[in-house]
């Protein structure tokens, strides 16, 4: 498919007689002009485009939304070009996976670097799929070649598998052939790379049945000639009757499946289940990566045959494994020192060692507090520039009138001040990572520059006439919606675009609860070694109360929680322990008497109302100055004058 062979789908002939003329002075070759989704897919199916310039609203009733669910069929990438940028219409053309969003009235310059950051995607994608697929066959061939058990051989497979296929929960089996015999592979996630061996004689102790009625429920399983996916509504209909999906569905609290079929001969079909907490761990791209799998695991599962003890393939219906539990090699565990094992959280891992290896740029979605900057962290140490700079950059502290100086340096003399010249952030990250964190705070102007230097990948100093090249990857956080900046117009589209090719979501620390313990007794041994006191531990009843708080700070306000505590508790155990929802409370009882307090503690109530209001944000759009009408170093001084810590609340 040639790349330069681009169709334009576009109702109003004017405007689209401009971008034709744009892209064939750009080099492109455009192959036709269409104004509705009729005529379009006819021009696909006579020219075979590589790429698509699709408006929204065309003539007909579809629309460019509905030709692009037709176009991601046939793998043409697409981006839209529409003066429609609501957030309705946002969220529905992201559902369509683009490439990219071009806003009218557009400029020639924002069409073109537009289709060039959409070709950069695209691209990127492709050489990802094709080095999972020959990441997967090495690793595939060694498993085969190792000396391990069959059963930790499909283990191995299954963590393969699991960064590109996420799952808490892998069954194995053939097709259930009679009522009497069964067998059914299992394995439970409890670590980053830790797995619970689940045998029929564990099956059949977890759920209390019978060998014989574990058969029965798994011949009642809906078996699917092609891979397919099922997220929670659909789980929920699949598993309505007694089957041994249900089962696992029920026992381990999953919340949707993908279903793997791999045809190996003789009519033999082999079902590589799994399973996800996740209501939407499965999409439409993962179809896609299965049938890209599929001679992979035919190969893998015909050469088990030649494993040892393997029952695969010739006599899996007859085989009941003896009680064992699966060992497998002690590996280093790359995130040690981040604390958890939440099923959300293991997410996180499989998806920072799935990008960690490529050069992609990878945008860390999450509240403030949840821990983007490790992840991030993370990301370089596994990367190929592990031995490179990492440089880290706050942008939401850098004042507006020196960003361009922090990130790109100037020379002597450049502006008043400028004694000497300085190397800036980017030019200091070459051939490394740099880590913009809070890219949404930087202004509309600076956000310009920064994708032209992304863009081009190269700088030029303030007051400087020398371009330099710069290697940099690129990693960027937030913790606000730039879907809803975007809309709002507060965040460059193709900015976003540009940063956004691998998303990895933080959870908060109010859906991942189960880690709450492991993190309190992590504060808690680092604050009593730190304070020289000895405190054992922190009592069920607090533990419990702190599950049921909500926890908008996320885990700094935790570790800032516990911190406390440790300094206030005169046991060597923490028995109480005063959570920001019972001060809440005891305020609101309060105010049914008559309270008088000094002007002093009126101002600091008020201030830490509107700290807690804007989640400690002080200065920028949604911050506490602006809620509170003063300058953000008014509110610096007052703060400080009246002892507020900047993460209070947080």
């Amino acid at each position: 498919m040639n790349r330069k062979k681009i169709l334009v789908v576009e109702d109003e002939f004017i405007i689209a007689d401009v971008l034709s003329n744009i892209l064939k002075t750009a080099g492109y070759d455009v192959c036709g002009i269409a104004d509705s989704v009729a005529e379009a897919l006819e021009m696909v199916a006579e020219f075979a485009p590589g790429f698509v310039l699709l408006d929204i609203y065309l003539k007909g009733k579809l629309t460019g939304i509905d030709l692009a669910h037709s176009l991601m069929e046939r793998n043409i990438p697409f981006i839209y070009i529409s003066a429609n940028s609501n957030q309705k219409v946002l969220e529905a053309a992201k559902v369509t996976n683009p490439y990219g969003f071009v806003v009218k009235p557009f400029r020639e310059k924002d069409v073109l670097i537009a289709l060039d950051i959409a070709l950069y995607r695209y691209e990127n994608q492709l050489e990802n799929g094709l080095r999972q697929i020959a990441v997967l066959q090495k690793k595939a061939a060694e498993i085969l070649a190792s000396t391990i058990t069959w059963e930790h051989k499909i283990l191995q497979m299954g963590k393969t598998l699991q960064p590109y296929i996420p799952f808490e929960f892998l069954s194995v089996g053939m097709k259930q052939e009679d009522d009497e015999s069964f067998y059914e592979i299992g394995f439970s996630r409890i670590g980053f790379d830790e797995y619970q061996l689940i045998g029929v004689t564990e099956l059949m102790i977890v759920t209390n049945r019978k060998q014989h009625e574990l058969a029965n429920l798994k011949a009642n399983d809906l078996t699917d000639p092609l891979a397919t996916w099922y997220d929670e509504h659909e789980l929920e209909v699949l598993v309505k009757k007694p089957s041994l999906k249900k089962l696992f569905a029920d026992t381990y609290r999953l919340k949707s499946h993908l279903s793997l079929p791999i045809s190996l001969g003789d009519g033999k079909v082999c079902y590589f289940n799994f399973y996800s907490r996740r209501p939407d761990a499965y999409q439409a791209d993962h179809l896609v990566l299965c049938n890209r799998l599929q001679l992979l695991l035919i190969s893998f599962m015909e050469g088990m045959q030649h494993t040892p003890n393997s029952p695969l393939v010739n006599e899996l219906s007859n085989y009941t494994p003896k009680k064992q539990q699966v060992k497998t090699p002690e590996e280093p565990n790359p995130f040690s020192g981040i604390v958890g094992s939440s099923h959300l959280l293991l997410t996180v891992f499989d998806n920072v060692v799935q990008v960690a290896k490529s050069d992609s740029s990878v945008l860390i979605l999450g509240e403030s507090g949840t821990g983007k900057e490790k992840i991030a962290e993370r990301i370089h140490s596994l990367s190929l520039r592990k031995d490179k700079p990492f440089i880290r950059i706050n942008c939401a502290a850098l004042p507006t009138s020196l960003i361009d100086s922090e990130l790109f340096g100037h020379e002597k003399g450049a502006f008043t001040g400028a004694h000497e010249r300085k190397t800036g952030r980017f030019e200091q990250a070459h051939t490394g990572t740099i880590f913009l964190d809070e890219i949404g705070e930087l202004p509309l102007e600076s956000q310009s520059k920064l994708l032209r230097v992304l863009q081009e990948k190269e700088i030029e100093r303030i007051g400087g006439r020398l371009t330099i090249k710069t290697d940099v990857r690129i990693i960027a956080a937030t913790n606000r919606n730039l879907d809803k900046e975007v809309a709002e117009g507060r965040f460059r589209l193709d900015l976003f675009y540009r940063i956004n090719v691998f998303p990895i979501l933080m959870p908060p620390l109010r859906e991942r609860k189960e880690d709450i313990a492991d993190l309190a007794a992590h504060f808690l041994n680092i604050y009593a070694r730190k304070t020289g006191k000895t405190v054992r531990g922190i009592s069920p009843q607090v533990l419990e109360s702190m599950k049921r708080y909500h926890w908008p700070g996320n885990i700094r306000e935790l570790e800032n929680l516990i911190e406390r505590n440790v300094l206030l508790t005169r046991d060597d155990m923490i028995n109480s322990m005063v959570l920001p929802t019972q001060l809440e409370q005891s305020a609101a009882a309060m105010t049914a008497e008559t309270v008088v307090t000094t002007m002093v503690e009126g101002e600091r109530a008020h201030i830490l109302a509107a700290l807690k209001k804007c989640n400690g944000k002080i200065w920028g759009d949604g911050g506490a100055a602006g809620l509170l009408n003063i300058p953000p170093t008014t509110l610096n001084s007052k703060m400080k004058k009246l002892g507020i810590r900047k993460d209070f609340g947080i």
